[in-house]
């Protein structure tokens, strides 16, 4: 099994999908992480601006355009069946779950933290963190 966390730093969860630059892409066989590596992430980076007062803005649409970018964020971690974020629009969440990747929302911050707790089954999905 392959889980993605998104981050800024290779440490701590991002707390958005969109903006972060990069996953950590975690290994898991026999429920121990085997090998762990960086990628790069596409995403509508510098937007944060818009999460201001939870406004709905340009990057949390489910139009054509909103689909491709969230496509395009997606790509890189095809061969992963779990993706962890600290928060996320709709589009992106209903977007992984169509690639068959399982969105889950956390507030850990702590990339390795959230992936032992995923790999013990002790990693709450927090729907309300979606916007």
């Amino acid at each position: 099994m392959k889980i993605a966390a998104v981050t800024e730093d290779g440490v701590t969860i991002s707390q958005h999908f969109g903006l972060a630059p990069f996953y950590m892409v975690f290994t898991v066989e026999n429920s121990k992480v085997t090998s762990r590596e960086k990628r790069p992430k596409s995403g509508h980076h510098g937007s944060a601006a818009c999460h201001d007062n939870n406004a709905f803005c340009e990057g949390h649409s489910h139009d054509a355009d909103a689909q491709a970018r969230h496509s395009a964020m997606a790509q890189t971690i095809d061969d992963c069946q779990v993706l962890i974020a600290g928060g996320m629009g709709w589009g992106a969440f209903e977007s992984l779950k169509s690639r068959n990747i399982q969105p889950i929302v956390t507030d850990v911050e702590s990339i390795d933290k959230a992936v032992k707790r995923y790999v013990a089954g002790k990693l709450p999905n927090l729907m309300e963190r979606l916007h």
